[in-house]
């Protein structure tokens, strides 16, 4: 009989030591079955069933949607567990109820009540995790779960559940390897988390993709709003109108996340929060405005423009692909600054040619690579991108890096830092 673990540190080694880890390794540790995530949580006596749930996917803006309905809900007086991946800082991050981390001690026990199971169906990093949210919410009778998409929808490990509601946010380039090389295969893939005769929100109507959902959804006899048709989100302040039709309907004061891209994130919020209410779940405008208003302190939430300091103003973001670095450079460019920093690493397993002709090239660049397998080169990237007219230094290290652009900017400019995940989860002031 194997020894037991006995400290957080040792079950969490034993994880990363034996698991395949997507973020680390990529596509071989995405497993495209959900067989492995049903054995462990049989193993575990199936706790997916004993929790209500959200299911949250999209390609960009599932993560933070996820954070504004749990925040919303725990707002609302509801216990309410939150599923989110990849973490930034501690893996503690992925499992929270109520915006706190599991428990070290959790982690301990169902890592060693799990071994066996592991060792004999040797699944994935993310498979395991999954099960231990669910067995973990589950134990701690929680009211209602908000579980984000790892990667896909249909054949990702957290669609063993059977959820109130499913949101789907929006789609765009990422992972054509593993979901398909088109939009409408993309968009198949994120529909499979579409259950028979459960309700589903679109965050935003496209055209190129929107025939897709709407399809799944009459086979599966499932109501279908695009949260888009009905409501828009305006910037008032460091607050924002939510408008049906032309009426003001909703005004939030205070909202910590002042990325743009969010005007395509908050109506799908809405519109989801509707949906929770006719199925009887009591949520009033004030739970709403609280759960936007106090979204990262009540959830935890990191790396959505984050800003980091003042003069020079200073934000990373996560925004990784094709689509959220469009958003995210347009919301640099409308603000106003003296010179632009670029602190910017990518992964090496995808195609970054189309992400680094968005990337203006009058900024000047330091370029640095994630400590991780999984990271470009930050010669190559350097490389890449000054064939593309983009010129800097190479500073490896991620917080040298941005040491660097601290000690060459002004008070007036700005520094930004992303292009990856895992560069944003690499700074030491996150």
């Amino acid at each position: 009989m194997p020894c037991m673990f006995l400290s957080y540190e040792q079950a969490l080694e034993y994880l990363y030591s034996n698991l395949a880890v997507f973020h680390r390794v990529g596509a071989s540790a995405y497993k495209k079955d959900l067989t492995n995530t049903l054995a462990l949580c049989a193993a575990v006596g199936n706790p997916q069933r004993a929790f209500k749930s959200i299911h949250v996917a999209g390609t960009n803006g599932k993560g933070s949607t996820s954070h504004m309905l749990a925040s919303i809900l725990q707002s609302a007086g509801y216990t309410t567990g939150l599923y989110t991946s990849p973490h930034l800082k501690d893996f503690g991050e992925r499992i929270r109820i109520n915006g706190a981390e599991i428990s070290h001690a959790f982690v301990v026990d169902f890592v060693n009540r799990i071994r066996p199971v592991v060792e004999e169906v040797q699944p994935s990093f993310f498979e395991t995790t999954v099960a231990m949210a669910f067995d973990y919410f589950a134990q701690r009778s929680i009211d209602v779960a908000v579980i984000e998409v790892g990667l896909g929808g249909r054949l990702d490990s957290t669609n063993i559940i059977t959820p109130e509601l499913s949101v789907i946010t929006n789609i765009s380039w990422d992972h054509k390897d593993l979901l398909g090389d088109t939009l409408e295969k993309i968009a198949y893939e994120k529909a499979g988390i579409i259950k028979p005769g459960v309700p589903v929100v679109v965050s935003e109507r496209q055209a190129d993709v929107a025939h897709v959902f709407e399809r799944q959804a009459r086979l599966c006899d499932s109501s279908i709003l695009f949260a888009s048709d009905l409501y828009r989100m305006e910037k008032d302040g460091m607050g924002f109108g939510i408008f049906k039709d032309n009426d003001r309907v909703l005004s939030v004061d205070s909202f910590p996340l002042q990325g743009g891209y969010q005007r395509r994130n908050v109506p799908g919020v809405i519109a989801a929060v509707d949906a929770l209410r006719r199925q009887g779940f009591m949520i009033t405008d004030e739970a709403l405005v609280r759960g936007f208003r106090e979204v990262t302190t009540l959830t935890g939430l990191k790396g959505r423009w984050q800003v980091l300091g003042q003069r020079p103003f200073t934000v990373c973001d996560t925004g990784h692909n094709e689509d959220g670095v469009r958003e995210v450079i347009s919301h640099i460019a409308s603000l106003s600054f003296r010179k632009l920093h670029m602190v910017w690493g990518c992964v090496a397993d995808k195609d970054i040619t189309a992400i680094l002709a968005l990337l203006p090239k009058d900024a000047n660049y330091y370029f640095c690579q994630a400590n991780l397998p999984r990271a470009l080169d930050a010669y190559a990237l350097a490389a890449q991108a000054g064939a593309l007219g983009l010129r800097g230094v190479v500073v490896p290290d991620v917080n040298e890096a941005l040491q660097r652009a601290q000690a060459v900017a002004s008070e007036e400019d700005m520094i930004f830092i992303g292009g990856s995940t895992f560069v944003v989860a690499e700074l030491e002031n996150l």
